[in-house]
């Protein structure tokens, strides 16, 4: 039974096409960055790149093929260091982290399209990121099936605060103002809905007051080290 999935799928070998899938997924990522999910369909994508949608099934047989193929092109742009000192792994892990948090951030669109996506771990790319991140937690220590798991943690951690952060910033965009100028605008509501509430009211009270970007960097970072203040806890 065959899977459906870009991965999967025997390439069709042609003569020389117009196209190359790197070209297609290239200007896929540019569309999604910047009009968002909503306008990748092929026929946008094929006048982006002054080709009709056929020239595209040429390389991808629909439009879940594509959102596989941009997912694993933006994984690309995760950076995991390498380490010599088992002791070093946890400073490589946070790169690691931070690496992935800031592709997010860069592409606010993988909020939606990661929850999309079929069989992403046979990408190449997804392949290449997790073989470095078993690497790296086995160096520090971890036996290979309780480094999986550590990776799994780390990344479930990252990715759901990344794409929180995504959404709130898509928003953001939408609306034409800064962040900082929206949390002023809220500021009233946000006291309102906490009158009744006093560690609510202090604690709104406090983000309202504080830089918004700081904020969500200092909210991210507190979260990684206690991840990986419990995984440093469970080394042998």
């Amino acid at each position: 039974m065959e899977i459906p999935s870009v991965w999967t799928r025997t390439r069709r070998q042609r003569d020389q096409p117009a196209l190359t899938r790197q070209q297609i997924v290239a200007e896929a990522v540019a569309l999604l960055d910047a009009e968002g999910v909503d306008a990748l369909t092929m026929r946008k994508l094929g006048a982006r790149l002054d080709a009709g949608a056929t020239s595209l099934y040429r390389h991808v047989a629909n439009r879940d093929e594509l959102v596989e193929l941009v997912v694993d092109e933006v994984y690309g742009e995760i950076e995991v260091p390498e380490i010599s000192d088992p002791a070093a792994w946890r400073a490589a892990a946070t790169t690691c982290a931070h690496s992935v948090r800031s592709m997010i951030l860069r592409h606010p669109w993988t909020a939606t399209l990661l929850g999309q996506v079929g069989l992403a771990y046979l990408g190449p790319n997804v392949m290449r990121l997790s073989d470095r991140m078993l690497s790296l937690f086995q160096a520090a220590g971890f036996p290979p099936d309780e480094a999986n798991h550590a990776i799994s943690t780390v990344m479930a951690y990252v990715i759901g605060v990344g794409i929180s952060e995504a959404a709130w910033l898509s928003t953001l965009a939408r609306s034409g103002r800064t962040e900082q100028d929206l949390v002023t605008d809220l500021r009233p509501a946000i006291e309102q809905a906490a009158a009744e509430y006093p560690h609510m009211r202090q604690q709104l009270t406090s983000y309202a007051e504080a830089d918004p970007a700081h904020a969500r960097d200092e909210t991210f970072t507190y979260g990684l080290d206690r991840v990986l203040d419990g995984l440093a806890a469970a080394l042998p």
